[in-house]
């Protein structure tokens, strides 16, 4: 009987092939002698009217095929992920894995009012009907969203890379501020781990995006405090938050947020606010025209590269988890 050796197949969406090339980079550095990874090859057809076909422009029969794609906006970009992985399951691909750094949105992760569609769960069942048999993704906005899926869900944090990397600023007087009472847990996880005070910062919101008022619980007086958050948007919260920390004292005011989403006005809000610098992973790409002086940029893709290697090879991924 014939039988051809069980492989791996990684392809990226069009949103996310740089962020996929340095996956396989990662990977490749860290194989086994005998072992190579590459990106497979995909095209999508576009039409006119905006629509498009994703396809795959080699064989995906019996692989375990890896999908890497964030879903920021536009929604094009999680509907270009669905197509893909249909397209995989149709191919008689043996397993099809959805590595999506950005999980977007996440922040509709419950109904906060009458009437309203929680989003998350939505986007969960979506991928689940597309056939997708696993999801790896990166500091997901509310933990509990891993529960909205009836398969496996690797929760990858960026304190993986952002303790040490906050570790190697050796700022003295270092204070680990939340943006908001939902960050508290983030931030007590990360000054546990490094060994400084917490703040936490509390706000209330006129409406989405925008913050009426925000008050800071702690010392901050002659700190130099670094604000951890799950994501930047438009950066209103942020930005406001560095101010109020500055006004009580603080030394300097820094940030660091897993996903640069940096809508709107974002980029302009950061580069004429007090944050001395912010500190962003590679999961959403930056506007390549935009002024980021400001911003750097701490790689996700060793991370995503061991984790996405020990998966195929059924090796246990717990090291790879810091909280």
């Amino acid at each position: 009987m014939y039988y051809k050796e069980h492989r791996m197949e990684l392809f990226a969406c069009r949103a996310s092939k740089e962020f996929a090339s340095k996956v396989i980079d990662g990977m490749n550095k860290i194989a086994d002698e005998g072992e190579s990874y590459r990106l497979g090859e995909s095209e999508v057809v576009q039409f006119s009217d905006g629509e498009f076909v994703p396809s795959f422009s080699e064989s995906v029969r019996g692989a375990t095929v890896f999908i890497l794609q964030s879903t920021f906006p536009p929604t094009d970009n999680l509907m270009e992920l669905l197509l893909t992985i249909d397209a995989a399951k149709r191919a008689s691909a043996d397993k099809v894995i959805a590595v999506m750094p950005y999980f977007g949105w996440a922040r509709q992760d419950r109904k906060d009012k009458p009437r309203v569609a929680i989003g998350a769960k939505l986007v969960a069942n979506l991928l689940t009907a597309a056939g997708v048999d696993r999801v790896m993704t990166c500091d997901l906005h509310a933990d509990q969203i891993q529960g909205f899926f009836d398969i496996p869900v690797d929760h990858v944090y960026a304190s993986k890379v952002f303790i040490p990397f906050l570790k190697s600023l050796n700022l003295e007087d270092l204070a680990i501020a939340a943006p908001d009472m939902g960050g508290a847990k983030r931030a007590n996880a990360y000054a546990k781990a490094i060994g400084c005070p917490v703040v936490i910062c509390h706000k209330s919101r006129e409406r989405a995006n925008v913050v009426a008022s925000i008050t800071a619980i702690g010392d901050v007086e002659g700190k130099n405090v670094v604000i951890v958050d799950d994501l930047i948007d438009t950066a209103g919260t942020l930005c406001k938050a560095a101010e109020v920390l500055m006004s009580k004292g603080a030394k300097s005011v820094r940030a660091c947020a897993t996903h640069p989403v940096l809508s709107g006005p974002a980029y302009d809000r950061i580069n004429a606010s007090c944050l001395q610098e912010v500190y962003v992973t590679d999961t959403i790409p930056l506007n390549p025209d935009a002024d980021t002086h400001k911003i750097k940029v701490v790689s996700m893709a060793e991370t995503f590269s061991s984790v996405i290697r020990k998966v195929y090879h059924y090796e246990p991924v717990s090291t790879e988890f810091i909280f």
